[in-house]
């Protein structure tokens, strides 16, 4: 298997626990995460050519994607 850039626990590996741990318990993280996770290959393969899209499609997925962490992370850090 092929490594795939900017999953969660490799972005954030001090939280890489609680990611699982809030997978289990937490239904809409685990959304979240999901959602996360499916958009996060998509834009693996299209950066890969395994999947080409275009310029504007590139651009929009990666700002979900980006706006996916945030939400995420802030979700992990608050207390």
């Amino acid at each position: 298997m092929s490594h795939t850039p900017h999953e969660l626990a490799a972005d954030f590996p001090e939280h890489a626990e609680a990611i699982s741990a809030r997978r289990q318990s937490d239904a809409h993280f685990a959304k979240l995460a999901d959602e996360y996770h499916t958009l996060n290959r998509e834009v693996h393969r299209a950066e890969t050519d395994v999947v080409p899209v275009s310029d504007e499609r590139m651009n929009e997925m990666r700002k979900q994607r980006m706006a996916l962490k945030d939400t995420l992370y802030g979700l992990l850090t608050k207390g």
